[in-house]
């Protein structure tokens, strides 16, 4: 009995330890902005990325969302659940995802468009890792 509850109390101390801990491998360690440095109207420090700048496929994509369709693959459109939570936080379902083609892969590829409300995108060349705000 004693045996088990060293055991009890080691895992216990080892959850505390790792809950004090800063997790690595997160988004922020990345360079991507973090929630609380995202797109808030007190901060507006979410990277931008103008129009002109976006690879072509990605105007194609913009232009597909914007008509409602025809999309190219069948998950765009799918919700996106901000689990990284880079973008600014949402409820559920405010978010929806769109691929934005990579010439050459042979599948998705990386590159994601995410949208909020009509007008409101974000870009991201690496599958989530990082985002910013298309300006138009």
């Amino acid at each position: 009995m004693l045996q088990g509850l060293r055991v009890v109390c080691a895992v216990l101390l080892f959850l505390l330890a790792s809950a004090c801990q800063p997790e690595s491998g997160n988004a922020a360690s990345h360079g991507a902005v973090s929630q609380s440095q995202s797109d808030s109207p007190a901060s507006g420090s979410m990277p931008l990325i103008e129009f002109a700048q976006l690879p072509p496929e990605a105007h194609d994509t913009l232009s597909a969302i914007r008509q409602g369709g025809p999309f190219a693959y069948q998950r765009d459109g799918v919700v996106f659940g901000n689990f990284e939570r880079i973008l600014p936080k949402r409820p559920r379902g405010y978010y929806h995802e769109y691929t934005v083609k990579t010439p050459g892969a042979r599948n998705r590829g990386a590159r994601r468009i995410v949208s909020g409300t009509p007008g409101e995108y974000y870009y991201s060349a690496d599958h989530y890792q990082t985002f910013k705000r298309i300006r138009e």
